[in-house]
């Protein structure tokens, strides 16, 4: 079984989770949650039968890199501030990781470290950006098809909730 790491079972998570444990099956999953609060994680989790919930404090170092190192792949849906230590124990122990936030200079810092160790580390997975990429990418690819020139593009997003 692919081991993944669910790092924050707070709002945004809830959609990601329900849709990894209904892959669970097919693709042959094991998903641990991981959340300050195990109530909020097993809540999520609803008893099933390809995934645990545990209680995690990111700040207790020793904690982390424990979950971390039994894992094949991390998703972390902590804010974008906190990814950080989470790259790093997953760089230390080879493990690929996953983000719905922008890529921090922070995180740009550890891309060559990634490389050599082939590892993967995708950022900006998420609503925003995401699909917001996505649907303005179709709109300038229509206005391209129709002879038209673009002259700016801004894209603003709120938090998922």
């Amino acid at each position: 079984m692919k081991k993944i790491l669910l790092i924050g079972a707070g709002r945004s998570s809830s959609s990601l989770i329900t849709y990894l444990l209904q892959k669970s099956y097919t693709e042959n999953l094991h998903l641990t949650i991981a959340d300050v609060s195990l109530d909020l994680a097993k809540n999520i989790l609803q008893n099933h039968e390809n995934g645990i919930a545990i209680v995690l404090d990111i700040f207790n170092t020793k904690e982390r890199q424990k979950a971390i190192k039994n894992a094949d792949i991390v998703i972390s849906m902590l804010p974008a501030h906190l990814h950080l230590n989470v790259a790093k124990d997953c760089l230390t122990f080879g493990k690929s990781m996953v983000t719905a936030s922008y890529i921090s200079e922070e995180m740009k810092a550890l891309n060559d470290e990634a490389i050599k160790k082939n590892l993967i580390f995708m950022n900006e997975i998420g609503l925003d950006p995401g699909v917001d990429h996505m649907s303005a990418m179709k709109i300038i690819d229509d206005i391209k098809e129709k002879g038209g020139k673009m002259l700016l593009f801004e894209s603003f997003t709120g938090g998922l909730v």
